[in-house]
């Protein structure tokens, strides 16, 4: 194991993919002997920000408690594994900046392929404008600029994803090579 964490940030559309690439990338660790433990925005929003709703300034103020999170796990040598949508650039690059060992992975996949992964109706809720505010149908979601990593959900498999993490981790000498 190593004594340093660092802070695995996966980013994406509702339904691209995260979540599952980011218990997949925890599974890898744990068999390999790291700490690890995941914060999904899902699950943060139950229990760490309940209460707070989707404007863009709860929004934010739900991203820096993840971060804040993140960083004290990471900081006391646990791999802080994020899953959220995180849509806005500015509070990601705080994050980043507050956050020693920072990897933003960027799951990249088609808001066509989203929708049509969508089991929860959550896309065509908001397009019918039952739900308003949702992340890139009637709010913004700004892919990063220079993400770590990025990957494509709809074209690459879910292994070769996990292993374009690690290969990233690995050359950042964040995680030591073999299996």
């Amino acid at each position: 194991m190593r004594d340093k964490g660092f802070t695995l940030w996966f980013t994406g559309l509702s339904g691209s993919g995260k979540s599952t690439l980011a218990r997949a990338v925890e599974t890898e660790l744990k068999k390999r002997n790291y700490l690890v433990e995941v914060l999904d925005g899902d699950v943060i929003r139950t229990n760490l920000s309940q209460g707070l709703g989707f404007s863009k300034e709860d929004r934010d103020t739900n991203i820096r408690r993840i971060g804040f999170v993140a960083n004290l796990l990471s900081r006391n040598g646990v791999i802080a594994v994020v899953s959220a949508i995180s849509p806005y650039r500015s509070v990601r690059n705080e994050v980043r900046n507050m956050t020693e060992n920072f990897v933003e992975v960027y799951v990249n996949t088609l808001l066509s392929v989203c929708e049509a992964r969508d089991v929860k109706g959550l896309y065509a809720k908001a397009r019918s404008g039952i739900i308003k505010g949702f992340t890139g149908i009637d709010d913004p979601y700004e892919e990063p600029l220079n993400p770590e990593v990025v990957c494509d959900s709809e074209k690459e498999t879910l292994e070769e994803s996990v292993a374009k993490v690690f290969t990233a981790l690995i050359e950042m000498n964040l995680l030591v090579g073999g299996g």
